[in-house]
């Protein structure tokens, strides 16, 4: 292909995409998620839009649970016991609402789904996306990737990296142990799972080697699991290591989540 071909490719390209996406918009109308009334685009109808609890208030720097007024920094779990991620911050909360898009693209191969959740991350971790020298996704065991077919934090962070123009790194970080489901385990529970399960292969140490990394997932509950990858990124050099994730888990009083 010469130099100008190449020009008018990647001139009319996106024109022509987006005439096909508004073409199939015409022969199959986008749905609401929610099951409510008929949406401008795919996603939440205007009612299940005023239930997301976006996190645009004051959050803890180190692990973005939300704060009812701005006491500091951080709260008193990440001040009393610092996370392996030096800062994580969350779109919104994982509650009834916002689970539905997230289970539908981890379960049901709705990754359709991925740009929408990703431009949540784009604004709820603007100020760690612009510190940021790479982008890299929570990885999964292969088998479990076979079983699947896709990495759902690959499928959030990889349109994530291209809104904000982020170089992304896909396969530094692995899971080199086949680990149980998080799922119903306690705190201490899936630490012990998730113990050891990621490295980064020393062929690759140089992707990540003095990098700043953002690194994204789904959800955030306990933790541990990205406290484990981020000790694997520091482990191969990383210089700093943030957390950027959909949704996290909203922690009962007193609770250090």
């Amino acid at each position: 292909m010469s130099a100008d071909e190449a020009d008018f490719v990647a001139r009319w390209k996106p024109k022509a995409q987006a005439a096909v996406r508004t073409a199939l918009d015409l022969l199959f109308p986008p749905q609401a998620l929610d099951g409510g009334p008929r949406p401008m685009a795919n996603g939440f109808s205007a009612e299940a839009w005023s239930r997301i609890r976006f996190l645009d208030g004051p959050v803890c720097d180190g692990c973005g649970i939300p704060f009812e007024f701005d006491p500091g920094a951080r709260c008193a779990a990440c001040l009393a016991k610092p996370r392996a991620f030096d800062a994580a911050r969350a779109a919104c909360l994982y509650d009834e609402t916002s689970r539905d898009p997230i289970l539908q693209l981890k379960h049901a191969d709705r990754v359709d789904l991925a740009p929408m959740l990703a431009r949540w991350l784009s604004r709820a971790a603007r100020e760690l996306i612009e510190e940021a020298d790479a982008i890299a996704p929570v990885p999964l065991h292969p088998l479990r990737l076979l079983h699947r077919r896709y990495n759902q934090a690959a499928e959030i962070a990889r349109p994530l990296a291209l809104l904000t123009g982020t170089p992304y790194v896909a396969d530094a970080l692995v899971r080199r142990r086949a680990t149980a489901s998080q799922a119903g385990k306690s705190g201490s529970g899936r630490r012990r799972n998730v113990a050891a399960a990621f490295e980064v292969p020393a062929a690759r140490r140089k992707r990540v080697e003095g990098l700043r990394i953002l690194l994204v997932d789904d959800v955030l509950t306990t933790g541990a699991t990205a406290e484990g990858c981020a000790r694997a990124l520091k482990a191969a050099g990383a210089a700093r290591v943030d957390l950027a994730v959909v949704a996290r888990v909203q922690a009962a009083p007193g609770l250090a989540i």
